[in-house]
């Protein structure tokens, strides 16, 4: 298993190069339903962030998995909220002010600053979350007004297509809403998974969120 998670992580790697153009990208490993045997695999080839998409999950490996940067990237529930501050270097999930400000109480009283990305839903699907595009701009000025939270940028899932080529006017809507809003702050882009990354890069995404195409198909079964 070992030897795949390397050759994946290296082919992976060489793709992240070509689309970057020599822009750094941050690779997080999404270790969803994957064991702590294969996160630590995924450690000793150089992964240095790992996402998760659930709390229960993502508790479930800290102490079994070596040092990373954990991401808290799927959907989080406002009553999840204390169980991960301290834990996770980056929630991405940000979609509303009601979760913003219970993210801000939780940090104040662990006397810490949560670093976040507000979710864009660029594509309006109503099966995933995400804030409307439009929305964005009167979020974030409301999160600003937070003392606990750092917004460092955005996060998108945009919709599947067999033709990634198919979702790029979503990725590059998102790199200009980016610019537009863009704080002293922002850092981070969050875009492109294991089928749409190098299209994402493409259209200026510096952090993708792969986990197929690092640790193989996923057990459904499991969870």
């Amino acid at each position: 298993m070992k030897d795949d998670i390397k050759r994946n992580l290296e082919t992976i790697r060489e793709r992240i190069d070509r689309a970057a153009a020599g822009r750094e990208v941050t690779l997080v490993a999404v270790t969803k339903l994957h064991s702590v045997e294969e996160i630590n695999d995924a450690l000793a080839c150089g992964v240095t962030d790992c996402g998760e998409n659930k709390v229960q999950e993502l508790l479930s490996k800290i102490d079994g998995v070596g040092a990373t940067n954990w991401h808290l990237i799927g959907h989080l529930q406002t009553n999840k909220v204390k169980q991960i501050i301290g834990k996770v270097k980056l929630i991405h999930s940000v979609d509303s002010l009601h979760l913003a400000q219970e993210i801000d109480k939780r940090a104040g009283a662990a006397g810490i600053v949560q670093d976040v990305l507000i979710q864009v839903n660029a594509a309006g699907e109503e099966q995933k979350s995400g804030a409307p595009a439009e929305d964005v701009p009167q979020l974030l000025s409301q999160m600003l007004e937070l003392k606990n939270i750092r917004v460092q940028g955005l996060m998108q899932i945009a919709p599947f297509a067999e033709d990634p080529e198919d979702v790029r006017a979503y990725f590059r809507q998102v790199k200009r809403l980016y610019d537009d809003l863009k704080t002293p702050d922002f850092r981070y882009l969050s875009m492109g998974m294991s089928h749409d990354f190098e299209i994402a890069i493409e259209e200026g995404a510096n952090m993708v969120r792969i986990g197929t195409a690092i640790f193989g198909a996923r057990d459904y079964g499991k969870e």
